[in-house]
Order: C-alpha cells, then sequence, then structure tokens
C-alpha cells in the first residue's frame, strides 16, 4: 500500500478529494475557518472513507487527501528518510482469540468450566497455565504481593471494589499482578459485569507492533455462579464470605486449595498502515522542534445487519483533530518564521491502543531530546466559540505556566476540568509522556464538562459520530487559533528555551 499512497501523493487524487471544502453543508454566512474546518471534516468523515480503519482503502484515501493538504500547504516530508517521503510504515500485529478452555481441581473433585461459566483470553499465540494453585489476593486495591509468593501461582481477584474505591487508580489490577510475578489472573465478576460484558470486549482483536514482545499472559473471568462451585467445601464457602475477608483490616492474600488448569489460543494477522509526517522548517532546526499530532484511524465499519448505518465514520472522532491541525500549519506557514521546525504528525492505530504515537517515539525522524512540546488534538468539534480552555496532561509537563501566558495573551479564560482527566491514558500524548518527551493537548473540548460528556454518552466510539451531526465548529476554530499561537511561543528559543522545560515523570 505504500508505494500506491507515494504514487498518489502527486498523482492520481481527485479534485474532490483535493479541495477540502463542502460548500452544499457550509452555511453561506460561515466564517472561512470554520468553513475550511467542516470542509475537512465532511471529508475525512465521508462514507466514501469508511471509517478510516487502518489497512483498508479507507487509510489511502485519508492519508492521500492530508497528503495533499499537507503539500499544498508548503510542507516539507517530515520522516526525515528519503526512501519513506511523507509516509512512515508501521506494522501492525492483531490477534482474535480462537479458543479457551478452564478447568479446576479441588481434593478429587475436577470441574471444567463451559462457555457460559468462564472465558479465557491471552494476548499470546498459545498459552497454556496446568495445575497452578489459586491464590485470593482480594479486590487487588491492597499492596501486590512479593512476588515469591505470586510465583507459580495464579492470582484470584474480586472484580467489584469497594465504596468509594477510584476506578482509575485501580483500572489494570490484573496486569499488576501479571507484572508482580502471577502465572495467570482469574477475576471473579459480579453483576457490574458480565461475562457477556467481557467476552464482548476481550474477544475482539488486540493490537500490537509487530516485534514487540506479546507476552502470552493469561487472564480469567468467571461467574459468580461458577466460583460458588469452586469454592463448596473450602474454609471460604461462598463469594461473600471471600468478599469480607477481603475488606477486613488485617487481610492476608492465601491460598484456596484449589488448582487450575487455563489455556487460550489465538489467530494472528498482519496490518501494514502508516503515520503520516510534515514538517515547516524554522529558522533554526538545532534548537529543536515543536510537534503538532492527532490521530487520523477509527473503526471502519463497526455494525452489523440488520442495523442500516454501519460506519463509524469518526466525524469528531478524529476527523476534527486533523482538520484542526491541518488548518493549524496553513496559518503558522502562511506567518512569518518561526524559529524551530513545526512537524505535524497524523497518526495511525491510536484507536487500537496509541500504536501509531508509540511508534513515533520509537523510530523517531529526530532525537526526542530535540521536541520542546507535543500538542495533540482529538475530538474537539463539540464546543461553541468562547468557550474556555482546559489542558488535558496539566501537571505532567513543565509546559503549563508558558500554556497559561499564551492563553492569558489571547484574553481567553482556563479552566480545570478533571473528569476529562481519566482520557489521559487514551490519547497520543501519552505515548510521548511515557518517554519523558512533554505533551498535552489545550482544547475548548473539555472547558464544557456538559457538552463533552453528552458527545460521550451519544456519539463517541458509535456510527452516530458523523459530519452531518452537532458539530461545534467555533470552539475547533478557536482551537486551531490557540494551536497556533502555543506553535509560536513554544517554537521562539526567546519564549522558551527549551532546555530549561522541566519533565514531571507520567510513569
Amino acid at each position: 500500500m505504500l508505494v500506491a499512497l507515494c504514487f498518489a501523493f502527486f498523482a492520481g487524487i481527485s479534485p474532490a478529494l483535493g479541495k477540502g471544502k463542502n460548500k452544499d453543508t457550509a452555511e453561506a454566512s460561515e466564517p472561512p475557518l470554520e468553513a475550511a474546518l467542516r470542509g475537512h471534516i465532511n471529508t475525512l468523515a465521508s462514507n466514501e472513507f469508511a471509517g478510516r480503519e487502518p489497512g483498508t482503502p479507507g487509510e489511502t484515501k485519508a492519508l492521500r487527501y492530508l497528503a495533499q493538504q499537507w503539500f499544498d500547504i508548503g510542507l516539507e516530508s517530515g520522516t526525515n528518510d528519503p526512501g519513506h517521503a511523507w509516509f512512515a510504515p508501521v506494522e501492525l500485529v492483531a490477534r482474535t482469540p480462537l479458543a479457551s478452555r478452564a478447568s479446576f481441581v479441588r481434593g478429587k473433585r475436577r470441574t471444567v468450566a463451559v462457555p457460559a461459566d468462564a472465558f479465557v483470553a491471552t494476548s499470546g499465540l498459545r498459552s497454556l497455565v496446568s495445575g497452578a494453585p489459586l491464590f485470593f489476593v482480594g479486590d487487588g486495591t491492597r499492596p501486590v504481593p512479593a512476588r515469591q509468593e505470586l510465583a507459580g501461582r495464579i492470582a484470584l481477584l474480586l472484580d467489584s471494589l469497594p465504596a468509594g474505591a477510584d476506578p482509575d487508580r485501580f483500572a489494570d489490577r490484573a496486569g499488576r499482578l501479571l507484572d508482580g510475578g502471577a502465572s495467570a489472573v482469574v477475576t471473579i465478576l459480579d453483576a457490574q459485569r458480565g461475562l457477556a460484558d467481557v467476552r464482548s470486549r476481550r474477544g475482539r482483536a488486540g493490537y500490537a507492533l509487530a516485534g514487540e514482545r506479546l507476552g502470552g499472559d493469561i487472564e480469567a473471568y468467571v461467574t459468580p455462579a461458577f466460583a460458588e462451585r469452586l469454592l463448596a467445601g473450602g474454609a471460604e464457602a461462598d463469594v461473600a464470605t471471600l468478599r469480607r475477608a477481603a475488606r477486613a483490616p488485617g487481610f492476608v492474600p492465601h491460598p484456596i486449595g484449589v488448582t487450575a488448569t487455563l489455556e487460550a489460543t489465538t489467530r494472528e494477522t498482519r496490518i501494514h498502515t502508516n503515520n503520516l509526517i510534515g514538517r515547516l522548517p524554522g529558522r533554526n532546526p538545532a534548537a529543536g522542534a515543536v510537534v503538532l499530532v492527532a490521530h487520523w484511524d477509527h473503526f471502519g465499519v463497526c455494525g452489523e445487519a440488520p442495523a442500516v448505518d454501519v460506519i463509524c465514520n469518526g466525524a469528531v472522532d478524529n476527523a476534527s483533530g486533523l482538520a484542526v491541525v491541518t488548518e493549524a500549519m496553513r496559518m503558522l506557514a502562511k506567518g512569518p518564521p518561526i524559529d524551530r521546525d513545526v512537524y505535524v504528525l497524523a497518526t495511525t492505530g491510536e484507536e487500537f491502543g496509541l500504536l501509531g504515537a508509540q511508534a513515533f517515539t520509537e523510530n523517531p525522524p529526530l532525537p526526542l531530546r530535540k521536541i520542546v512540546a507535543v500538542f495533540n488534538v482529538d475530538s474537539v468539534a463539540i464546543a461553541p466559540a468562547g468557550t474556555p480552555f482546559a489542558i488535558l496532561g496539566r501537571g505532567k509537563t513543565g509546559l503549563d505556566a508558558g500554556i497559561e501566558r499564551v492563553i492569558a495573551k489571547a484574553r481567553r479564560k482556563l479552566v480545570t476540568n478533571q473528569s476529562a482527566s481519566m482520557f489521559l491514558r487514551r490519547q497520543d500524548g501519552w505515548a510521548f509522556l511515557q518517554h519523558d518527551v512533554p505533551a498535552v493537548s489545550v482544547s475548548t473540548a473539555y472547558g464544557d464538562q456538559a457538552r463533552f460528556d453528552r458527545y460521550m454518552d451519544t456519539r463517541y466510539h458509535r456510527p452516530t459520530d458523523k459530519p452531518t451531526g452537532d458539530l461545534e465548529l467555533g470552539g475547533a476554530a478557536d482551537d486551531a487559533r490557540m494551536l497556533v499561537d502555543l506553535a509560536r511561543n513554544f517554537g521562539d528559543v526567546k519564549a522558551w528555551p527549551g532546555s530549561e522545560t522541566p519533565i514531571t515523570a507520567a510513569h
């Protein structure tokens, strides 16, 4: 696909795809910037692009369109690789659950789980844990047991958290146990999350970068009714007793007299996809660079018959972000030169786990230490013009003071939205933070909690996220202008020396 993309970059792009305008849907009185944003969103989120799923014709069309736009603006290729101009190849591995098996033994009694009782998943091609003892660790809110306690054992975990526990803080309890040395984790589900919910989520393909060690960890989930059968005859004979024990002040993890054999297999496929990287050269590239980021991918066809609407078009998420970074780069290119280079990065595989951003940080076109600031733009056409700005990632970098000065200079208001912070690990900026590169999102989208929540409840990751929906382009235009101001501020070696930027580790 890469060869086809490169040829299509200079030829074969239809006029309709190259204009980025849709006058039929833009209001006659719409300001030029809003109209330009609408044109990009209408094109990128059209049914013709089929939801922009990596490795599909929708990817080819999306990257052709963006590459043409960026080339027309006057940008250069930012890959810094003569063999791969503009398009940086990324190979993904997709693994789909194929089969699972679980059996348990207490004394001489062997209990085999049927699909209605349990589900077993692995990140590897085939993983097996045979005859390992179950080790009850409670609800996972206490410190992980010592490695010598977990080694060779299967951690038994309660899914339900105690009242008042922060679910974000304990979002990856099973992962912590596996990292701590457990051979596998068995989670006893509850009324809040059933086996059907887990199978729906974990039954989808899991993605990783090709070459990344996928491990082969095993996680199993059992229903409360099946857990009761396993516990019968033991000192803790039911789930309620386990729950009381876990929440007692003096709780100590312990074996429960049951061994388990868990096995899971997956089917593997490879996906060849691309990041797109452009660059606006600065007067002093040695001084470093500012990077603007927006992911181009979405879920493609995400519905099934008999539903009529089966395409996840991704108008807000994230055709709007692509539109904003494109128009911000256009304004930057038309203005006076900047000291530092400004890179624009459209990432693949964000919806699969920030994989395109991860690929960029692992094989960057410039040393990561030279990047003074990253501004990620994701799902921004939510708030109207004049909405206050908020910073996603506030307190995680040394950029806050500079951002606050830029916002104050623009006579705009800055608010704190703690609820938005739950998305910090779910957007491309997190991949940069993991490599100690300062990355934030500065947007009006997080400045109005009610509107943000309404979008999440009605359109986020649904076929209803269409360009024909209620797009708030006033806030998106504000975001684009602010992005220009931020790029100029952090691209100015006097306004932001760079070497003085402290980093707060995000690990």
